[in-house]
């Protein structure tokens, strides 16, 4: 049954890739779904980052309770932990949760009232005209979020660390930029490219085939999130082993 899923899942990013009819119409929706995915989560992606990366500058420095251990390691296991690990995922997450239920329900209740079909009696690619400019918009944005969300984990790092007293200014200043290694960002970018598709593709495909009413749209909406954010943590671990 997987496989056949699987294979349905494949066929359908075929059909959303083919060729647009008009261009124009496609670059309109394209630009709605970044607005959708991008402006939408800035806020969320903020608060979430800002915090997480306070807590984990004070949990580290609970831990490095040692006289031999120099404070500046806070900074530096702080800001590779941020840009590696924390950021991508926990920001690719947070999105499947708010963008794949949103996408998942706002296709599935297009099948269900037959609005899909009206499109495709039209002539009308439906794949493409429905799911591609979200796919392209997601590849495009997760990443510029990511971004967003490795800086102010960091200086939200900086805020904890300094406010409550668990690491000086000057320290964590040092650590964040003593040994970086610019490849982490690299990483990083490409996780979030390949959690972008998984985000915008897998909740359109549950969507795409939901057969029923209201309740089939609301049990794809959940599965979409689901096997979301499993496939995020499996290409977590394939894409780290790769490349580190």
């Amino acid at each position: 049954m997987n496989f056949t899923n699987f294979g349905r899942y494949i066929l359908l990013l075929k059909a959303a890739f083919k060729r647009p009819e008009k261009w124009k119409i496609y670059m309109k929706a394209i630009f709605q779904q970044m607005e959708f995915i991008g402006v939408g989560s800035l806020g969320l992606i903020s608060i979430i980052s800002t915090f997480i990366g306070a807590v984990m500058t004070l949990q580290i420095a609970f831990q490095l309770v040692s006289d031999f251990i120099p404070k500046t390691i806070i900074g530096s296991v702080n800001r590779d932990s941020s840009i590696l690990e924390l950021s991508p995922t926990i920001s690719a997450i947070v999105l499947a949760g708010k963008i794949g239920s949103a996408i998942s329900s706002e296709i599935g209740t297009m099948r269900v009232t037959e609005q899909i079909d009206a499109l495709e009696i039209m002539g009308i690619n439906a794949p493409g005209y429905l799911i591609m400019p979200k796919i392209l918009a997601g590849i495009t944005m997760v990443p510029v979020l990511v971004i967003i969300s490795m800086v102010l984990s960091i200086t939200g790092g900086y805020l904890g660390g300094t406010i409550s007293g668990a690491v000086s200014p000057a320290e964590y200043i040092q650590g964040i930029t003593t040994d970086f290694n610019p490849f982490t960002i690299a990483v990083a970018l490409v996780k979030a490219f390949v959690f972008g598709f998984i985000i915008t593709s897998v909740p359109a495909y549950e969507g795409f085939y939901v057969k029923g009413g209201a309740l089939e749209v609301a049990q794809a909406s959940t599965r979409a999130v689901v096997v979301s954010c499993i496939s995020i943590l499996a290409c977590d671990y394939i894409v780290t082993q790769l490349m580190l």
